[in-house]
Formats: C-alpha cells, sequence, structure tokens
C-alpha cells in the first residue's frame, strides 16, 4: 500500500532508515511533538525493514489503547501484525510483526514461551517511561528505535543517554503549527498560589496536597468560571491530579448542568469506554479525568484543555496540552485555561524545547528545570500553612510578593511605603470577605500575625538601613492601621 507522508514526516523517516542501514547507531531515540505522527512515522519505519530483511519487528508499548491505535496504523499501511497479550504463549511463525505491551512481553519472555534471537528490529513508543529499560538488554543483536515527544527521563538516575546512542529531533511545535499541521493555542492564565503544595518522592506535587488545594471552595468556583467564561459550550478536557478533586468538579458542573463525565484509573473498561463514546458524539461535552488521558488517547475534536492542576513534569505538561492539538477542516485553534502556573514554569506550550541538550545534558536540563519550578511556584511565605488557608476560603489569592511590590514601587517612582500599605489592603479584603461580623474579622486579621511578622521582616531587608525599634514600631502600627481599616470597610 503506498502512502503519501508530509514533508517532515518524509525526511524523518529517510533519515532514520539510512542510520540504521549505515549502523552509525544500534539505538537511536526520535523526537517529534504530541500530533505529529509518531505513529506513522514508525510504523512505516517497520514496513521498510521488512521489505529489506527476514528478520521480525517488535514494537513495544505501556498501553493497550496505544497497543491497538499501533496495530490498526500498521495494518492500514499494509503491514500484518499479531499483538501480543497476556494469552500468547509462542510468536506466530508466519508473522514478521508483533505489537505488545512491556509488561506483557516481559512475562513471556521471563517464562520462556516467546523466543526474542530472530528479532532484528525494537520500536519502543512513549520511550520516555523508564520501563522499557527492563527489556532491551533481551533484543542483543537488534537495532533500536525510542519513540517520544519529549526525550527527557524526570529519573536523572536513568537518563535516556544510558539506553540510546543518539537523538534525532523532528520539527518543532512552533513550525507544525506555522504550516497548519496542528492547531494553535490560544492560551488563559491564573495566577494561583501553590504554596500548600508538597513534592513527593518523585519530585511532583502529591496527590494529597493537590486534593487539598484544588477541593477547596475558592479553586471549584475557579475552575467553573475559568469555564463558563472561556469555553462554555466547547468540547472540553480538565486533567487533575486527584480522584478527590475531579469528582468534586463533576458534582460543581452537573449542579450548573453542565455536561460532564468523570475517569480515572479506577473507571472499570466497560464504563471508560461508554464515556469516551459519549464524549466523541456530544458537542459541548466535558470531560474530568486523572491519570488517564495524557496518553492513548486521540479525539482531535477536543477544543479546551484546562490543567486544573500544576506539576513539576515538561513531559507531563506537553502530554496535557497536546490532546488539543490535533486540527480539523473546522477547528484552527484550542484553548488552554492554565490554573496551575504551568505556562510561568515552563514556558510557552509551542515554544521550542532544546531537546538536544535535555539529552545530552540531563542533570543541567533537570537543574534548569527545578530553578524554574522554583521561581513559579507561587511560594512567598513560608507561614501560609493550610490551617491559616482554611479560615480564609474565600480568597484565592493570599500571596504577595514583598521583593516585588517592592521593587516596582521604586521603578514607577513611588515612595517605597506604598508596599505596606498595598499589604494592608489586602489582608483587610481577606479579613471582610470571609467574616460576618467584624468581631469576626478581627479574629481573622489576628490569625494572620505570623504572616505579617513575615512581610514586615521581607520589607525590612529591602531597605538599605533599618533599626530593631523601627520593625517593631512598624510591626505594631501595621497591626493598627489593619484594624482601623477593616472597621471602617465593614460598617
Amino acid at each position: 500500500m503506498v502512502k503519501e507522508f508530509y514533508d517532515y514526516q518524509e525526511r524523518d523517516i529517510n533519515s532514520i532508515f539510512e542510520t540504521l542501514q549505515s549502523g552509525t547507531s544500534k539505538k537511536l531515540l526520535y523526537q517529534l511533538p504530541t500530533g505529529g505522527g509518531k505513529t506513522v512515522v514508525f510504523s512505516e519505519i517497520a514496513r521498510r525493514f521488512m521489505e529489506q530483511s527476514t528478520q521480525t519487528v517488535t514494537i513495544l508499548t505501556h498501553r493497550k489503547e496505544l497497543c491497538k491505535q499501533t496495530s490498526t496504523t500498521l495494518k492500514n499501511l499494509g503491514v500484518e501484525n499479531s499483538v501480543i497479550k497476556s494469552s500468547t504463549t509462542y510468536f506466530d511463525k508466519e508473522c514478521s510483526c508483533y505489537v505488545a505491551m512491556v509488561e506483557t512481553l516481559k512475562n513471556r519472555i521471563k517464562k520462556k514461551k516467546i523466543k526474542v534471537n530472530n528479532v532484528g528490529l525494537v520500536i519502543i513508543d512513549e520511550a520516555h517511561h523508564n520501563s522499557f529499560s527492563k527489556l532491551l538488554t533481551k533484543f542483543k543483536n537488534a537495532f533500536v528505535i525510542g519513540v517520544t515527544a519529549t526525550p527527557f527521563s524526570a529519573t536523572l538516575n536513568k537518563p535516556m543517554k544510558r539506553h540510546y546512542d543518539s537523538l534525532l529531533v523532528g520539527e518543532s511545535i512552533s513550525t507544525l503549527i506555522k504550516e497548519g499541521f496542528l492547531a494553535k493555542p490560544k492560551s488563559v492564565q491564573f495566577n494561583v498560589e501553590l504554596n500548600s503544595l508538597k513534592t513527593g518522592i518523585h519530585g511532583d506535587y502529591t496527590v494529597s496536597s493537590s486534593n487539598s488545594l484544588y477541593s477547596s471552595e475558592p479553586m471549584l468556583d475557579l475552575v467553573r468560571s475559568a469555564y463558563q467564561n472561556h469555553s462554555v459550550g466547547k468540547k472540553t478536557l480538565i486533567f487533575n491530579n486527584g480522584i478527590a478533586t475531579s469528582r468534586k468538579i463533576f458534582d460543581v458542573f452537573t449542579a450548573s448542568e453542565i455536561p460532564i463525565k468523570h475517569l480515572d484509573n479506577q473507571t472499570s473498561r466497560e464504563e471508560r469506554k461508554e464515556t469516551l463514546k459519549w464524549f466523541k458524539k456530544t458537542k459541548g461535552a466535558v470531560l474530568t479525568s486523572v491519570s488517564i488521558l495524557t496518553t492513548g488517547f486521540d479525539e482531535p475534536s477536543v477544543q479546551t484543555v484546562i490543567l486544573n492542576r500544576a506539576t513539576t513534569s515538561i513531559t507531563l505538561y506537553h502530554q496535557m496540552i497536546g490532546r488539543g492539538a490535533r486540527k480539523l477542516p473546522n477547528k484552527k485553534s484550542f484553548n488552554i485555561i492554565d490554573l496551575g502556573n504551568n505556562i510561568e514554569r515552563f514556558g510557552p506550550w509551542e515554544e521550542p524545547v532544546d531537546w538536544k541538550f535535555a539529552f545530552e545534558h540531563p542533570e543541567a536540563f533537570a537543574q534548569q528545570l527545578q530553578a524554574s519550578v522554583s521561581l513559579n511556584s507561587g511560594i512567598t511565605s513560608p507561614v501560609l500553612t493550610l490551617e491559616l488557608r482554611a479560615k480564609f476560603p474565600k480568597t484565592l489569592e493570599m500571596s504577595f510578593d514583598v521583593e516585588g511590590h517592592f521593587q516596582e514601587a521604586i521603578d514607577l517612582g513611588k515612595k517605597h511605603k506604598t508596599v505596606i500599605q498595598d499589604s494592608i489592603r489586602q489582608h483587610t479584603k481577606m479579613c471582610l470577605e470571609n467574616a460576618e461580623t467584624v468581631s469576626e474579622a478581627f479574629k481573622l486579621a489576628e490569625a494572620l500575625i505570623p504572616e505579617i511578622e513575615w512581610r514586615i521582616k521581607q520589607y525590612v531587608g529591602c531597605l538599605e538601613r533599618a533599626s530593631k525599634s523601627y520593625k517593631e514600631w512598624l510591626l505594631e502600627d501595621y497591626n493598627f492601621r489593619l484594624h482601623v481599616m477593616i472597621r471602617r470597610l465593614f460598617s
């Protein structure tokens, strides 16, 4: 079967195949953005390899959906293939191409029910997943091609360059948008205070701390209003970090009569199938999910992606947004609604990333990401605890960048004491919007004393000279003016 490929796909196919024929690299990593057609590219590589070799091809994925998708793409190119399932006990001698989930194939090989001596080419989809490394040593005589949109392993002690000799970088996202292959993103960002989030042993924000923040009343109101203002009536995906958050969003949207369904990795296969079918055929449908639709899911009609979570993973960031990047004749653009400061952290999705640097210098690249996470995490005060935050459920933004406000005042030629005035106004607003009586507002002001002390310390640190007595007076004056402003505005 003859198929025409896009110019950039044909160019990459030829480059990869030339590398295989020359033998300059036995293990090649290939990068192409989500939506660029990675499956088509490596399926054509498999087809050409089989034309010129008597050896077999094995394609590894990490999810059943990707197995099915890959098998279908191969058949569309005229490549007969066999999917190795848990029930498979041997390679079909009449078949030269196999598709398998990594765990399934590993178990078959371990039990010596499948021989791999005649495998000449191994293709690994979503190669950034470390689980594939376990199998690479089993195919000692084969060429290995890893394929991914993000050639960077978040696990520093398992860098991708340990398993691959070289990296071939495909077309960039910006070029694919410019040439009409991907939809153009339109981003809406909300500055969300993330100081209550905690990082886990793998470096990303924990589910429990994410649930606490994103299940709060202010954040639920924010995601609903963000949808209503920027995506109402549009087919929308909402990505969350916790099942509790996703279920609460389902309840909130349902109460507002917005067509919505929920999916997570505990949803049964049948229910998931029905839900995705509903999402595909329902105009303006909303799907809120957790840990399930970042890979192996392709629905080009998605018009909006809502990042209702923060992440420190650049791979996850690209995967989530990529779900909306498919282009259709009636879809030239798509919306990104960011509720986790992710765009601030990683830069716009369409901006180029130096993937060669990430591949060749993973530690330095990780350090750059970590620095970006620290600068843009929204953490401004160590005393803004979850307990304190809970006292102000109607307040979205509790943080205050003292140093930033101080520098801005200097740049605009204002007196630096305007920083204290702005801080008092914000604290007054917080107390008033979370209290029904003036006495309740005063109690909230008392609860803010540790935060006030921290702000005063930051402010004094910005001054060239400030005595201890001035700092003590400033703290006393701040509290006095805060109480005066609360009483005046409340009445």
